[in-house]
């Protein structure tokens, strides 16, 4: 048997608070893979040692740590529960072979605990439940399991009883060896009988328990119907295909902090879980005709695996992790990267245990290692051997949510800022930096204002460039309403040679979105044909700043329709200056009026907050164009101008308890009302002073 065989890969993943990392902490601890017990609060912890992490005690980006357990490895992978670093919680599933979903005993499921939940959907992985912090005040384990039944498909079913209540709580039954047991403030375990108070909810707790799992075979079902009693291994097989095959999920109950069902909790995850051998296919393309393939986790197939994660260090470069899918490799050689289609060279191989790094000698299936200086290679590209090349279909980033104006508060900086901030894109993928060529702004957008914040900090950390945060400016356009016709007339003299350019123009209105468009009809030769692209151009320059609040001007057409020239004292830069004159003469009579961007919004959110929703939108001059339902969610779709969303991931967050989500993208330009047109045209000018 393979090494394989004998190891898992777990992604722990919750909504934030619900308990990963201190979870991860003490199975790490009981294990012996680390000598002491460290605490979030007080900012030791092994999978969370980045600054930004201790600072705010959450989870920013996803720990890796392994540990031996009953001849067994599991590789854990502790992911950030904060909707603002969740986009990393999705990537670095997919190198899961199953996934452990914790659930906080008092506060139960929650939006990012549901996301989560979709993401193992998608990536067809396997689940346990594992409710925590049954010894906290107002925990409820029916309630919460009642939660998880009424949220989640495939359903979750109880493997494990709490004995006691919140601070009374001090072990479990445990209903497929029918034992019972109780905890010491080590976390060491003592079996005992079981509670006689408890006897006639564990019988019926069991019965339920084997109803489930004789379901998910034909002839364990029918021994079972027939009446025959069903042994422990029957179960415990039944149990393993079952989870396997996403029938159900099993549910185990604790407390991470109280070192309380720990053990029984890793037990769990080396009897239900796969092992890459048995975790489905990956799936992928065949670059060279862009057919749908998968690539099983063969140990003896050709070498593939794909980048999940990247991380930028100042010092040590780039480090790229990568989950092995099929084949092996040694401490050092080469691979093609199939996205980039470029061969890479490696040197070393590394194991990634907290902040450690640690030299590997080889890699094979299931495999998360990682290398370092990977010229080409970023976050979703596939690696492989040049034989029997695959391409795997790696998760997209969540869409971005906020967006952030920075500039320097050092000056010399300017350049660094995109430079430095570009490194930190290539290990977060959720960010963007774009520069707005209108508002003249450098933008970084993410997932949220703690998103944003906590890159800024990093950014500062790791490559010494300080910026200021402002709100991005909102790129306003200016067009015209009305048909006018008008002369533009540039005439100087100044000794010797003088300067001539006249020019009539008709300037009417275009259709949304159509932009400019230039007519020539002079007849007759009233203007020579060298100096007609020259107006043009003068229209064009002077069109980039219109007259209501210096904005660009769009969706206007010029007709040129008449004029004159001086055989001496004209020019094209005369013709030039005779358009732009055109221009302003002619836009200061066609009914200016400003634009708006506005945004195409798709808002998710549970029933009991669409009042405050709808509610909302409308005070942002929202118009709501439909609604869908999602499981126990409501969608708004709406328009809203951007103006009045800039600030809404913080906004929405607060009115849903952190339950709603939103999206949204640019879908046109139109007219600003004409009662905020006024006010806005003033402060903006007032600012530009």
């Amino acid at each position: 048997m393979g090494k394989f065989e004998f190891s898992r890969n777990i992604a722990l993943v919750s909504h934030g608070g619900a308990g990963k990392t201190s979870l991860a902490e003490v199975m790490l601890f009981n294990a012996g893979a680390t000598n002491r017990l460290g605490r979030v609060e007080d900012g030791n912890t092994v999978m969370d040692f980045e600054p930004e992490e201790i600072k705010r005690n959450i989870s920013i980006s996803s720990g890796f740590h392994d540990y031996e357990w009953k001849k067994h490895t599991i590789n854990l992978i502790d992911t950030p529960g904060d909707q603002n670093f969740f986009s990393d919680t999705k990537n670095c599933m997919q190198a899961a072979d199953g996934v452990l979903v914790l659930i906080d005993a008092i506060d139960g499921v929650k939006v990012q605990t549901e996301q989560a939940w979709d993401f193992a959907e998608e990536f067809n992985l396997s689940c346990l439940i594992f409710i925590n912090k049954l010894d906290r005040e107002r925990a409820d384990f029916f309630r919460v399991f009642k939660d998880a039944t009424d949220n989640f498909k495939p359903k979750p079913i109880i493997l494990q009883l709490p004995i006691g209540s919140e601070a009374d709580f001090n072990g479990m039954v445990d209903l497929v060896a029918m034992k019972a047991y109780t905890y010491d403030d080590n976390g060491k375990s003592t079996e005992i009988d079981i509670p006689s108070d408890m006897q006639d909810l564990v019988k019926k707790e069991r019965e339920v328990l084997v109803e489930n799992v004789a379901e998910t075979d034909d002839d364990l079902l029918e021994r079972y119907l027939e009446g025959e009693t069903l042994s422990d291994d029957d179960i415990k097989a039944a149990l393993k295909k079952g989870t396997l095959s996403r029938s159900f999920v099993p549910v185990l109950c604790g407390s991470a902090t109280g070192n309380i069902g720990i053990d029984l909790l890793s037990d769990s995850i080396i009897n239900c879980m796969p092992s890459p051998l048995e975790r489905g296919p990956f799936a992928g393309i065949d670059p060279a005709n862009e057919n749908e393939v998968e690539r099983s986790s063969d140990p003896d197939a050709p070498f593939s695996a794909f980048v999940f994660k990247t991380v930028a260090d100042p010092y040590a470069g780039r480090l790229s992790i990568f989950r092995i899918v099929s084949g092996s490799l040694g401490k050092d050689g080469t691979f093609l990267n199939v996205n980039k289609n470029s061969k890479e060279k490696y040197n070393q191989l590394l194991r990634l245990a907290g902040k450690e790094q640690k030299t590997a000698t080889g890699a094979e299936i299931g495999s998360i290692v990682a290398v370092a200086k990977l010229k080409d290679t970023s976050t979703g590209d596939t690696l492989c051997g040049e034989s029997n090349i695959i391409k795997f279909n790696c998760a997209k980033a969540l869409p971005l949510l906020i967006s952030f104006a920075v500039e320097a508060k050092n000056k010399g900086d300017e350049d660094k800022i995109f430079s430095s901030l570009s490194k930190l894109l290539e290990e977060d993928i959720s960010l963007s930096i774009t520069r707005n060529s209108e508002t003249k702004e450098i933008l970084l957008s993410g997932r949220g204002q703690i998103h944003i914040e906590a890159t800024i900090e990093k950014l500062k950390r790791k490559f010494n460039v300080e910026v200021n945060l402002k709100t991005p400016k909102v790129p306003y356009k200016e067009t015209i309403k009305k048909k006018v016709r008008v002369r533009g007339k540039h005439k100087k003299q100044s000794g010797g040679h003088g300067q001539y350019g006249d020019c009539w123009i008709q300037m009417e209105p275009l259709p949304k979105g159509k932009g400019f468009e230039f007519v020539n009809a002079i007849v007759g030769g009233s203007i020579p044909k060298t100096y007609i692209p020259a107006v043009e151009k003068g229209i064009l320059e002077a069109s980039q700043k219109g007259i209501l609040a210096g904005f660009p001007c769009v969706d206007f057409k010029v007709t040129l329709d008449d004029g004159s020239f001086h055989a001496v004292d004209s020019s094209e830069m005369a013709f030039k200056i005779a358009g732009s004159l055109a221009f302003r003469n002619a836009i200061s009579e066609a009914k200016p009026v400003l634009l708006e961007p506005i945004m195409n919004v798709s808002v998710t959110t549970p029933d009991e907050f669409m009042g405050d929703i709808m509610g909302d939108l409308n005070s942002r001059r929202g118009k709501v164009l439909g609604m869908d339902n999602k499981g126990k969610n409501q969608i708004v779709n709406a328009h809203v101008p951007m103006s009045e969303f800039l600030t809404y991931a913080p906004d929405i967050r607060s009115m849903t308890g952190g339950r709603g989500m939103f999206t949204m993208e640019f879908s046109h330009y139109d007219e600003v009302p004409a009662q905020i047109s006024q006010k806005l045209i003033e402060e903006i000018k007032k600012s530009n002073e």
